[in-house]
């Protein structure tokens, strides 16, 4: 009888044992005290095959209707159906009566820029609003909500990204996400630790346009949910429970 009582405890406590400790925190690494982190954000460049809403104002009335393609409503049940300028292969848009303009590799500034020159040999004191519409982050693996997420302007951290995903779950091994990106027309893929505040410092920090973010699972959810770990405490209960009733017997 003693054998198996502690037989079951072994085992309990290799199964309990199995299952690595985990830092939850994220910048665990950081001093308790107060500390100031310069968050250096990184401006997002257009890229072939980007989706730009133009809208230009001017003196001119007509010319504003003319150039202006935005984002609309296209149909009843919520779907977006967006328009705007494609930057084509040769990273340029085409636009009305100006025709073709290179912006690929170009800022949202500087595209603002390179777009009202052209415009003053046809327009009257333009003022061009430019915006990135199809501007999206993918987070999957371990977050309560993967998903992919329209970002709102050009500007989103990796932390912004996990939130709008509901956060990892306790699962989530924050030491190693995996932000995949093109790049220069290549995939690249960079592992991010946010245990370590150094992590604010990398250029993957900041996310771009169509990023992937991937939250690796620990082992131990591997563990929890193998079919033999999920059998196993029924065993260990029924082993227990006859181990109580042979002792109950032997000291009557």
């Amino acid at each position: 009888m003693k054998k198996v009582i502690l037989f079951i405890a072994i085992y309990t406590g290799i199964i309990t044992g199995c299952a690595p400790r985990r830092d939850l925190v994220y910048f665990s690494n950081m001093a308790k005290q107060t500390s100031e982190v310069k968050l250096q954000g990184q401006e997002v460049k257009i890229q072939q095959n980007d989706l730009l809403s133009v809208s230009i104002n001017s003196l001119n009335q007509e010319s504003n209707v003319l150039f202006a393609v935005n984002t609309r409503n296209a149909s009843a049940d919520n779907n977006y159906k967006v328009e705007g300028y494609r930057v084509s292969k040769d990273g340029m848009i085409n636009l009305p009566v100006v025709g073709n303009v290179r912006l690929e590799g170009l800022t949202i500034e500087q595209a603002q820029a390179t777009i009202s020159k052209e415009l003053d040999k046809y327009v009257k004191k333009p003022v061009v609003d430019v915006q990135l519409v199809n501007f999206k982050v993918t987070v999957i693996g371990e977050v309560n909500r993967p998903s992919t997420f329209t970002v709102q302007g050009d500007n989103i951290n990796l932390l912004e990204a996990l939130g709008m995903a509901g956060d990892m779950t306790v699962y989530g091994k924050r030491e190693n996400i995996l932000v995949i990106r093109q790049q220069n027309g290549q995939r690249v893929m960079k592992r991010l630790n946010l245990n370590n505040q150094d992590v604010m410092d990398s250029p993957f920090f900041y996310l771009k346009q169509n990023d992937v973010v991937y939250v690796e699972p620990d082992k131990s959810k591997a563990i929890e949910y193998s079919p033999n770990t999920r059998i196993m405490p029924v065993v260990i209960a029924s082993i227990s429970a006859v181990a109580v009733l042979i002792t109950a017997v032997l000291r009557r």
